[in-house]
């Protein structure tokens, strides 16, 4: 086990190049003690802790054309554009079946980030502590306007990324002097101003929740200050990043399957390029 930390970004369909990465570390063994994921990070995270090479990928090529699992007829009928249930249902028990009892027997630490929708704060939920991890996982991946609101314990929640899009302080707050971040997108990428029809949007939604209407329109100033400390960070040392190597075309719908796939490989060999100085980092050589 390696006592360090895994930090792993959202993006949803864009985390496929994270897939392609974790894949890598689970075939060379590199199984980090304390994973946390955000939105699409959180789930890509799952497969990881189950030691389950290949399935984000199987999963998200296998469905991403399936109504059952992705649909904007959903979205008008449901308010919802990704298919939890059946996420968590049939895809995870009978289609591609998740390794439940290796997720959950895993002395890995795994942590999802949900944003808490009267607050807009973000709260952590560990594997073991929580009452509902996959909750959690679901809560983490529902992004504003395309999802409903997931339920824990008489709390609301909305996607990680809202509130805290990239977890690299939690995971140095609990102690870890090791810090590897897998981000899904370029170096230098920078979020641009929420524009007029989304922040309207926005406001229509989440006017009464006027916490999280705040949290949701400083997304841009808080995701940028924190790829600002990232780059700094990384420059001295003191974390280690694995990002797209080029601009990510790839969009957070994206439903072409070789699209998706070549990002995939992307992440493979960029996991594979990276290792003998991420094992360096970790001090393993």
């Amino acid at each position: 086990m390696i006592p360090g930390a895994l930090v792993l970004e959202g993006g949803s369909m864009r985390c496929l190049f994270t897939a392609g990465v974790l894949d890598v570390f689970l075939e060379k063994n590199m199984n980090f003690e304390y994973v946390i994921g955000v939105s699409a990070g959180s789930m890509t995270g799952m497969s990881y802790i189950s030691r389950q090479p290949g399935r984000t990928k199987d999963v998200t090529l296998g469905f991403v054309k399936d109504s059952r699992y992705l649909s904007f007829r959903r979205l008008v009928r449901e308010r919802q554009i990704f298919n939890f249930d059946f996420l968590f249902g049939e895809v995870s028990h009978e289609l591609v079946p998740f390794d439940w009892e290796t997720f959950k027997q895993s002395p890995q630490r795994f942590v999802a980030v949900a944003t808490r929708c009267k607050t807009g704060q973000p709260e952590y939920f560990e594997k073991g502590i929580c009452s509902d991890i996959e909750a959690a996982v679901a809560a983490s991946s529902s992004m504003p306007i395309l999802s409903r609101m997931i339920t824990i314990d008489h709390r609301q929640y909305l996607d990680g990324g809202l509130s805290m899009p990239i977890p690299y302080e939690q995971a140095m707050k609990e102690g870890y002097e090791k810090v590897v971040l897998v981000l899904s997108r370029n170096h230098g990428y920078r979020k641009p101003p929420i524009s007029r029809l989304h922040q309207k949007a926005y406001r229509r939604y989440f006017g009464p929740l006027p916490q999280l209407l705040d949290s949701i329109e400083a997304i841009p100033e808080r995701y940028n200050r924190m790829e600002d400390e990232i780059d700094r960070l990384e420059e001295e040392g003191k974390i280690f990043v694995i990002r797209p190597p080029r601009p990510v075309t790839v969009s957070r719908l994206e439903r072409n399957r070789k699209n998706l796939e070549a990002l995939y490989r992307e992440g493979r060999e960029e996991g594979e390029k990276r290792l003998e100085a991420l094992r360096a980092y970790l001090g393993l050589i």
